[in-house]
């Protein structure tokens, strides 16, 4: 993990064993991985822009891993929904475009130079 541990991950979710530490490990894992990915950043680019992984992030990351942990199946009773909360914590660090893309493309059909 990039920026969770272990502690947060237990703290977070009230976990006082050790049994599954892999299992929440993985979880971790795929959480930063997929508030980056929504973020549209990567780890280093975050701590560059922001001096740290801002809390926020860290908070949307247990968020998701809470999430995986209680819910590891996909069938349920009840109808799942997306954690609530979590969107709020990661909008604000978005990237909505990267400064390598060609701002002049529209994406509607070929462009002439």
């Amino acid at each position: 993990m990039k920026w969770l541990t272990l502690d947060w991950i237990k703290k977070h979710s009230r976990i006082d064993f050790d049994c599954e530490d892999d299992l929440l490990e993985l979880y971790g894992e795929a959480a930063e991985d997929a508030v980056l990915n929504i973020i549209n950043r990567s780890y280093t680019e975050v701590v560059e822009t922001y001096g740290d992984v801002p809390k926020g992030l860290y908070v949307a990351a247990l968020m998701q891993v809470e999430a995986s942990y209680d819910h590891r199946s996909t069938v349920s009773p009840q109808q799942l929904y997306n954690v609530p909360g979590f969107s709020i914590h990661v909008k604000p660090y978005i990237k909505l475009a990267s400064n390598n893309e060609n701002s002049n493309n529209t994406g509607y059909g070929k462009h002439c130079n």
